[in-house]
């Protein structure tokens, strides 16, 4: 680690992988449970915050299990029993969850989770995309996710008072690009180990298991006369955690001087061009939005910081006076039609008067590098779209949401092919 510089009381301004971030906000969250099974590149903040454990910094039980599925079990039932309780992740372990993350939410503990995003197999790829956490997007968890290793840090913290909200009461996962941000060092502004625990707060269970005095049955059946009640009350507290999400990064942004809301907004204000993205490439995204503005462009960038609850209603004002949009998927969905980002932002702009052209690019799989050069790409072709549409605006509309593009790709010529020369080979222009 660097060198602090000049801060409040208790607070440091030092280098920091988000693995060191990310074990450091658990430290001072101090949760009474956690339990984990390492798996690259998790595996750093466990093995980090069990140190700590070891070293009686923190007074956490720690359970070491054998597998990830005993890790989410574990923190379940230590949630039930009135523990703030959390685990962390990656890739193949998360997907050895899936079954148990569908318990958790419709029980309505609210665990919070730090994943490292990782490739699924096969083959086998211990980097970073997107797969993991997208194949679960439907089982009720919040997910957040971060830029770099500040906002994983930041969005830890907030993720335990979002999640134990009383108005939400669901489990909360807080992901970062793997090796990208996990194993990336970077200066990071740390808090006080007594404002993150004023910030967070006591956890006060609604319920309890080990409450004797009021007994309640866990794992029950649940058939035709109840389930569809209970998992409608679960999407309507995933729609309530909305306005939730957005107090807490108000209240965040008070304590820190770091604002957070459901989406970030890069120099969109006049911008006729837009890139959408989450996670790490949101960073390097900012950083052609710059260079092209220098050159003159109205370009600019959506970033999507919080997936779950989707952020339509954000969206459709951001995005309603965009000429041509490419939404950036880090994973694909295999529905012939574009990867998983794409289908959420079609489906909230559906219906605007005068909405964008959207185009898709999957791209980064694998753990793959995107270059400043390779967005640069994208927004030339959101040039040429733009143009295109106003002229045969119905059948470009269609072609452009209809046809996914990848973007970095190998081509059977072992060359590698611009955005631009993936249009061509598409045969649209």
């Amino acid at each position: 680690m660097g060198d602090s510089t000049h801060m409040p009381a208790g607070r440091r301004r030092t280098t920091m992988t988000g693995a060191e971030a990310t074990a450091e906000a658990m430290r001072q969250i101090h949760p009474d449970v956690v339990a984990a099974y390492p798996i690259t590149p998790q595996t750093d903040i466990v093995m980090r915050f069990a140190r700590f454990v070891s070293d009686g910094v923190v007074q956490t039980e720690f359970v070491p299990v054998e597998s990830e599925h005993s890790a989410i079990s574990a923190v379940l039932g230590a949630s039930a029993a009135g523990a703030r309780a959390m685990t962390a992740t990656s890739g193949p372990g998360f997907a050895l969850m899936h079954e148990i993350l569908y318990v958790v939410a419709g029980y309505r503990l609210p665990v919070v989770m730090p994943v490292a995003n990782r490739a699924l197999s096969g083959p086998i790829n211990i980097h970073g995309d997107h797969s993991d956490t997208m194949g679960s997007r439907d089982a009720g968890w919040i997910q957040i996710f971060s830029e770099n290793a500040q906002e994983a840090y930041d969005n830890l913290i907030q993720a335990v008072r979002i999640a134990e909200h009383p108005s939400v009461r669901l489990p909360v996962m807080v992901t970062q690009d793997g090796f990208i941000i996990t194993h990336g060092m970077e200066i990071v502004e740390t808090l006080a180990d007594e404002e993150v625990r004023q910030f967070v707060g006591t956890y006060e269970p609604e319920r309890s298991l080990l409450d004797v005095d009021h007994p309640m049955t866990v794992g029950a059946l649940a058939l035709q006369n109840s389930y569809f009640e209970l998992k409608r009350q679960l999407a309507e507290a995933m729609a309530a955690s909305r306005r939730i999400i957005a107090d807490v990064g108000e209240a965040f942004g008070r304590l820190s001087g770091r604002y957070y809301g459901l989406t970030e907004s890069y120099r969109m204000e006049d911008a006729e061009l837009a890139i959408l993205a989450l996670g790490s490439t949101a960073g390097t995204a900012k950083v052609v939005v710059d260079e092209l503005r220098a050159r003159g462009q109205k370009v600019g960038l959506v970033k999507v910081r919080v997936f779950r609850p989707f952020p339509a209603a954000h969206l459709r004002d951001l995005l309603r006076h965009v000429r041509a949009l490419a939404v950036l998927d880090r994973s694909d969905g295999y529905a012939g039609m574009g990867g998983p980002v794409f289908a959420e932002v079609k489906a909230a702009l559906y219906g605007l008067p005068q909405g964008p052209v959207i185009t898709n690019y999957v791209y980064g799989l694998g753990g793959r590098d995107i270059t400043p050069e390779m967005i640069e790409s994208v927004y030339a072709d959101l040039g040429e779209l733009a143009r295109r549409a106003s002229k045969e605006p119905e059948r470009v509309v269609a072609e452009a949401a209809l046809t996914p593009h990848y973007l970095g790709v190998r081509e059977p010529d072992g060359a590698l092919i611009s955005a631009l020369g993936a249009l061509q080979l598409n045969g649209e222009r």
